[in-house]
């Protein structure tokens, strides 16, 4: 499983629901949250650090780089990268690359778990000190997937710390560190096709019906 794509998903959903939300501080959320939220996913681009430990299950760390549609990533088995137009899919234990159209969500097959409307959860945001807690909760949760995501923002800098997920079982949270925004190299995003000369290559472009 590529965590990373359930990362991305969970801190989307919690900071663009949170500038939707409707209470006595909605302008001030807004404001905070479409600055965050440009922070991460903005033309600018952004990069972090993450590390994630599902108790025992599931334990990776690793870089993330984003930029509008683009984004590359790199762990200990998977990396990713994908320029906005194909997504090229790497697992270096089996020595494969997997070739998608870069919004086919078949690429990571426990994806499709993780789709919601924002409209389907319940915001809260709650000052804790020297940060911000935003709390997205799903109203009518499935057996499967999240529960409510909520992020940790450090109110100095608007940088995120860190983002707890709670699944049906289980609640992990992904520590977040290194963040930066701006100033992102396109060349980050070019699949390196000389490192993985000899793997195996299936190309799935066009699958997509």
């Amino acid at each position: 499983m590529r965590i990373i794509y359930i990362i991305m998903f969970a801190f989307s959903v919690t900071l663009t629901g949170m500038a939707d939300t409707k209470t006595t501080s909605q302008v001030k959320a807004r404001e905070l949250f479409d600055k965050v939220f440009n922070m991460v996913f903005g033309p600018e681009g952004s990069s972090l650090s993450y590390s994630v430990n599902i108790i025992g299950l599931y334990k990776t760390q690793g870089h993330v780089v984003y930029k509008d549609k683009k984004i590359c990533y790199e762990e200990k088995r998977f990396c990713a990268y994908e320029d906005g137009k194909v997504a090229y899919m790497v697992d270096k234990e089996k020595k494969k690359v997997d070739i998608h159209d870069y919004d086919d969500e078949s690429k990571d097959k426990y994806l499709s778990m993780f789709k919601y409307d924002v409209d389907n959860f319940a915001y809260s945001y709650k000052d804790k000190g020297e940060y911000y807690e935003l709390t997205a909760k799903v109203k009518n949760s499935k057996f499967f997937g999240i529960r409510s995501v909520t992020a940790l923002i450090r109110k100095s800098n608007l940088h995120p710390v860190s983002l707890s997920i709670k699944l049906a079982f289980i609640t992990t949270t992904v520590q977040i560190s290194d963040f930066h925004s701006g100033n992102i190299d396109e060349s980050v995003f070019i699949f390196p096709k000389s490192r993985f000369t000899d793997y195996k290559y299936v190309d799935h472009r066009g699958e997509k019906k």
